[in-house]
């Protein structure tokens, strides 16, 4: 499911197997990335890429991770979201909202 890399003390995590974010997987989401962000100044990307589907359990998952990392003062960024999924993310005013950058090493060297 999740694949944890480290790099430069950023957290990074992708999908395996899965690409569908929806309510069959969102609890598990949350679950096993809250232990990347229970730390204060955390920092954390999720990569999106093979993500295909998101469906509103799915955003409503990654809201509440961006609400618990702001919460701990950390940083959360999202990264290789797939032409569909943009799509949905745009149309529902989310890309305002997330730090979107369109590669892994983008997100890392976007941090402070």
């Amino acid at each position: 499911m999740l694949k944890h890399e480290l790099s430069n003390g950023i957290d990074i995590l992708s999908f395996e197997g899965v690409n569908k974010l929806n309510i069959l997987f969102t609890e598990s989401l949350k679950e096993n990335v809250s232990q990347y962000i229970l730390k204060p100044n955390s920092k954390l990307i999720l990569d999106l890429k093979g993500i295909e589907y998101v469906d509103s359990s799915g955003f409503g998952a990654l809201l509440s991770i961006l609400r618990e990392t702001k919460n701990n003062d950390s940083q959360f960024k999202l990264c290789n979201i797939t032409p569909e999924v943009m799509e949905l993310v745009t149309l529902l005013q989310l890309h305002n909202v997330f730090d979107i950058r369109s590669s892994v090493e983008e997100s890392i060297n976007s941090f402070e």
